[in-house]
């Protein structure tokens, strides 16, 4: 400190001297931390009940619309499962959603996006419930494979047989989980039908009866403007652009390019259990043959069949009927044998039997298809295993293509021979309809 003034040197020795203090506090309440406790919420090292974060499942959901918002309750109810974004193209279901998220969780954190490919880039995201209408099923679900998300898709999962058939090669390559919405797969009135089919209570299975509801039609009506608040564009996605008509875009599935009626948008639910009943998740029937009555054009824009019937036959000669007829609470599945025949009625979760004492071995309890919880539970299941769900993406799209075969009859008017391997028509004509030219950008 030679040649230095006093002040300056004693500045110096002042700093030496608060740098020692300062270590020796430092030491000091280091020691002490080390001694006491270390406090964690018990929330982070899952106790009390709770999901520990490294555990959770983290959701965001597409398209939550009428149909996501009478599922996500289910969802909301398992503690391992955690959404944190929802996309959708109109702005007051995208508050609405964000408010039921918002809401459960007790904060202000959910993610809004319109374009839901900006939800799909979000690294923290782990899966997606899709729940927008019928056009955008297999669009999102692709894309949300190629992102590395795991899917829940509600159904009909293809709107065509051969997207189908591109979301099942999509999902093996990436390696998703994916769980078609077809829950009654997971619901104990079903699956007891199933087993009694199974242990031969009916006898040999020889026909698989179906109803469903007929379709209302819908009367023309005008373009008007795009309501404020809506991304037409983006709610059109793959299909043909159209001006925006209130009836159509209310009625979405009438029509043929972003629906398919009651026949595929419930069937579908229907041929699934014909499917898993009979153990042919890996294939089809053989032919397909319709006679339904179709909207007249004069009086109405719709383009579904309203009535009829829609048959199909596999190989061993065992017959589906499904009928279009009656209302919405009439619907079922019948399986009968040549013993006897057991019946669930889909708006009761009823189930009816010939002979009765069928019925005897059936326990009480397990819930309806409309609490989706064990179905979700089955997803949980396969997304920590990484093994197929109960309803994977070949089981779904086989059972899609019953109903959309069954759509391709009708719309051609003839009868039509099919190949379950090659996945292939008698008739040309048919076989151009397997395919459906997205609109650009969304070719998958």
């Amino acid at each position: 400190m030679q040649n230095k003034p006093p002040s300056v040197i004693l500045g110096i020795m002042k700093q030496k001297m608060s740098a020692r203090i300062n270590r020796r506090e430092f030491l000091r309440r280091a020691a002490v931390a080390a001694a006491a406790p270390m406090i964690i919420p018990g929330s982070v090292l899952g106790l009390n009940g709770a999901v520990a974060p490294s555990n959770r499942v983290v959701f965001g959901v597409i398209g939550p619309g009428n149909r996501a918002r009478f599922i996500m309750p289910c969802f909301l109810a398992f503690q391992e499962i955690r959404f944190v974004a929802a996309s959708d193209c109109r702005e007051d279901r995208l508050r609405s959603a964000k408010e039921m998220i918002d809401t459960h969780y007790s904060n202000k954190d959910c993610r809004t996006y319109t374009d839901f490919r900006e939800l799909l880039a979000q690294k923290d995201i782990d899966a997606v419930l899709i729940a927008t209408g019928d056009r955008w099923h297999a669009t999102a679900s692709a894309l949300a494979a190629r992102a590395g998300k795991d899917i829940y898709c509600e159904k009909p999962i293809t709107l065509n047989i051969a997207e189908g058939r591109s979301l099942v090669e999509t999902c093996r390559r990436f390696g998703c989980i994916y769980q078609a919405g077809t829950q009654r797969r997971s619901t104990a009135s079903y699956r007891f039908a199933v087993d009694m089919v199974h242990q031969g209570k009916i006898g040999r299975l020889r026909t698989v009866e179906i109803q469903v509801w007929e379709d209302r039609p819908i009367p023309h009506d005008k373009a008007i403007p795009v309501p404020k608040g809506w991304d037409y564009d983006m709610w059109l996605g793959p299909v043909q652009w159209r001006p925006f008509v209130p009836a159509r875009v209310n009625g979405w599935n009438y029509f043929w390019d972003t629906g398919a009626g009651s026949i595929t948008g419930m069937g579908t639910h229907y041929v699934d259990q014909m499917q898993w009943v009979l153990n042919r998740d890996h294939t089809g029937p053989v032919e397909f043959e319709t006679q339904v009555e179709f909207p007249d054009p004069v009086k109405y824009m719709s383009e579904t069949s309203i009535r009829g019937v829609a048959k199909c036959r596999y190989a061993d000669g065992i017959e589906c009927i499904m009928y279009q007829r009656k209302g919405f609470v009439d619907r079922y599945i019948r399986y009968i044998g040549d013993e006897g025949w057991i019946q669930v009625d889909d708006q009761t979760d009823e189930v009816t039997a010939e002979p009765k004492s069928i019925l005897s071995s059936r326990t009480t309890g397990g819930v309806s298809w409309a609490k989706a919880g064990d179905h979700i539970r089955n997803l949980l299941d396969s997304i920590r295993s990484r093994t197929p769900t109960i309803c994977h993406p070949e089981a779904a799209h086989r059972a899609q293509t019953i109903c959309e075969a069954m759509d391709i009859s009708m719309r051609i008017g003839r009868k039509l021979k099919w190949d379950p391997v090659k996945e292939r028509f008698d008739s040309e004509e048919a076989n151009r309809m397997m395919f459906r030219e997205p609109r650009a950008p969304w070719r998958i």
